[in-house]
């Protein structure tokens, strides 16, 4: 599975960004998807994630209420979307796929896609 992000970019605090996540690979639906988030000077942590329905989510508390995770498995595309993003949200975005659930761990990684909020 191959992994395209894009959608990063500078917001200002209060803004909103949606960052996308284009796989490769026909099993695509089959895949617990996820984002994670690494921020400067921090390890790597899990952000959202969704079944391969689509009809399962969840979130890290800090985003709980401001992030939605979705995916369109006919095109085979991840989203989060972000809204009311905080200076605390700076970090580098990974989409991630085959995720196992509660575990977070990661069969599949993408490039990184940069998002950074100015206060």
């Amino acid at each position: 599975v191959q992994l395209q992000a894009s959608g990063g970019g500078l917001v200002q605090a209060g803004g909103s960004l949606r960052l996308s996540c284009a796989a490769s690979g026909r099993t695509f639906s089959n895949y617990n998807m996820g984002w994670f988030r690494q921020a400067p000077g921090k390890e790597r942590e899990f952000v959202a994630v969704i079944s391969g329905s689509g009809m399962t989510t969840q979130y890290v508390d800090s985003v709980k209420g401001r992030f939605t995770i979705s995916r369109d498995n006919a095109k085979t595309t991840v989203f989060l979307q972000m809204n009311s993003l905080k200076s605390e949200d700076t970090a580098m975005y990974y989409c991630a796929a085959d995720v196992g659930w509660g575990t977070w761990r990661v069969a599949y990684w993408g490039q990184g896609t940069l998002v950074t909020v100015s206060s």
